[in-house]
């Protein structure tokens, strides 16, 4: 491969660091206590971009991006994750306990229940992302893949920040636990579960079409909750400290990335 040829990248703002990874590697880079910097960076296993069938190709990116948390506590076991705060921990069972009585409620429309219980659902990512050094980081992973990618100096922001998933997840699941209300109850866990799924699936591929098509009036529609999501409460400006540290994940994943 040829070292110019500018490779898909994707990345996750640790508390204390910054994970970025590729279609066949990833790299961990964390600042430890005592100022030193910690970099680990991996072969995958699992490779989304080996899947072809575009709703099974969607889950499978996301499925890809979980899937490397557990290798990463492993081989860097100072990492901190954003859902390990108890704050966090606390929210998503109080969420989740919400979600279940809004789901429930009698006083509300099919679509104005989907609506509010998709918003719900989504607060224990936006609590999970806000906080100095994790929005901080956050915005080191994006002028660093950023300036990498466009080739000059790039802002905290990013068009491809996985907050832009928002809002085609939210349209998505919406549709899809409309439809699954029309099952046979019976039928309804598995229904439900395969529209989980496809919700995934179907928003990844959105996505996909919305970096692709950045300037269509529906694509702006459905970015316009991340990107408020991303802008307001998901990035800071990062210290250059930090900007070490997001850099030095993006050099290691991009060297393994160039010897495959």
């Amino acid at each position: 491969m040829a070292h110019d040829e500018k490779i898909r990248l994707g990345g996750m703002a640790l508390p204390n660091g910054v994970l970025v990874h590729g279609p066949t590697a990833w790299a961990c880079a964390v600042r430890l206590p005592d100022g030193h910097l910690k970099v680990v960076a991996e072969r995958k296993n699992l490779r989304a971009a080996d899947i072809k069938l575009p709703i099974l190709r969607g889950a499978a990116k996301i499925f890809e991006a979980i899937a490397l948390l557990p290798r990463v506590r492993r081989a860097v076991p100072e990492a901190r994750l954003p859902f390990e705060r108890p704050a966090v921990a606390a929210s998503m069972v109080a969420s989740a306990v919400v979600v279940r009585v809004v789901r429930d409620s009698k006083y509300l429309g099919p679509a104005a229940r989907e609506l509010l219980s998709g918003l719900l659902s989504v607060a224990p990512a936006a609590l999970a992302l806000r906080g100095g050094d994790l929005a901080a980081y956050h915005g080191a992973e994006h002028v660093s893949i950023g300036t990498y990618e466009h080739g000059e100096p790039r802002e905290k922001e990013h068009e491809r920040c996985g907050s832009h998933l928002v809002g085609p997840i939210l349209a998505t699941t919406a549709v899809g636990n409309a439809i699954v209300s029309k099952a046979p109850a019976h039928l309804r866990g598995p229904a439900r579960l395969a529209s989980s799924v496809g919700a995934l699936g179907a928003a990844a591929e959105i996505f996909s079409w919305m970096v692709r098509n950045p300037d269509h009036g529906l694509s702006k529609a459905l970015a316009r909750p991340g990107h408020e999501l991303q802008h307001r409460f998901a990035t800071s400006e990062p210290s250059p400290e930090q900007l070490e540290v997001a850099n030095a994940a993006l050099e290691a994943c991009l060297e393994l990335e160039h010897d495959d």
